[in-house]
């Protein structure tokens, strides 16, 4: 459904179009509520008052809640467009002042915090009046657009025969490609191979992570390219646990080539495939165009460039 350019040309409340989004993004009125710092009933009478004003129902019913109709699907990427251009004039005005100032909130999965973090708050440091808070948060692909909503940047990754995030209602930054190696521990019988065939680890025990996360991922789909199944004993999140396990011989695991420590396990490249997770920092649409945070993106692209 196409929203008639007409529902915009009576004068459309900003804080009620931010209100629509925050509905859209969290799911629910009580969500959007706590997001707020407002009363759910607050938010009712503020989506009510919106449907009022374009003159067509933009929720409805479901269950004991509610849910966009197509209508509010509509406004919804209509109001992306008006808070974007909001942001851009913020950020104007900002840009009087020459510096980027101000708190800037970033998410970040943990590997990327352990290979990227330090050179970034080294970085940001050289601005004087930017504050920089992060917060590390082990997401899959799926929870990102929840993230944006609660951040400024958030640092993600996913597979590389992944789908890539949507654009419509997101703005995507790739920070850097980082290819899957196999980790083994010292004096594995196939240590002395600088490349390993997939059929050669066919009867391996795998240290995973959990269904859902980017490296789960390239094993499935490496089990589907060669028919070698990983056989897959342990599944954990934090790569220097999986690191001390394969050290310890527990098992082998496929690891992000730049993050892993080679002082404590051997790093061997798969032969013939391209196994890798895209590191990409997401935020809403328009938000790049505030100096503190335009600062953040160009000190991340800057850290993952030196670090690739």
């Amino acid at each position: 459904m196409k929203l008639h350019d007409s529902c915009f040309d009576a004068v459309v409340d900003v804080t009620r179009l931010r209100t629509l989004r925050e509905f859209a993004d969290r799911g629910s009125v009580t969500a959007a509520a706590e997001a707020l710092h407002c009363t759910p009933s607050a938010v009712s009478q503020q989506l009510r008052a919106l449907a009022r004003e374009v003159g067509v129902p933009l929720t409805e019913p479901s269950g004991r809640g509610l849910r966009l109709t197509d209508a509010g699907r509509a406004l919804v990427a209509r109001a992306d467009e008006v808070l974007a251009a909001v942001e851009r004039a913020e950020a104007e005005l900002d840009a009087y002042r020459r510096v980027p100032r101000g708190r800037v909130r970033v998410a970040v999965f943990p590997s990327a915090g352990l290979l990227l973090l330090p050179g970034l708050l080294d970085r940001v440091a050289a601005h004087a009046g930017l504050d920089v808070e992060v917060r590390d948060v082990d997401m899959t692909p799926a929870e990102v657009p929840r993230l944006v909503a609660d951040f400024d940047v958030v640092v993600t990754h996913r597979d590389e025969h992944g789908e890539p995030f949507p654009t419509d209602r997101l703005d995507v930054v790739p920070l850097l490609r980082e290819p899957l190696d196999v980790a083994l521990p010292f004096g594995h019988r196939l240590a002395n191979q600088r490349r390993i065939e997939p059929h050669e680890l066919a009867d391996e025990p795998w240290i995973g992570v959990d269904v859902g996360f980017p490296v789960d991922d390239v094993l499935r789909s490496l089990a589907v390219r060669t028919g070698v199944r990983p056989r897959v004993v342990h599944r954990i999140n934090d790569f220097r646990i999986t690191e001390a396990l394969v050290a310890a011989g527990h098992g082998i695991a496929l690891l992000p080539r730049h993050t892993m420590d080679t002082r404590r396990v051997l790093r061997r490249e798969l032969s013939g495939i391209r196994a890798a997770r895209h590191v990409e920092a997401v935020l809403r649409p328009g938000a790049a165009t505030r100096p503190a945070v335009a600062a953040v993106l160009a000190a991340l692209r800057a850290e993952a460039n030196r670090v690739a």
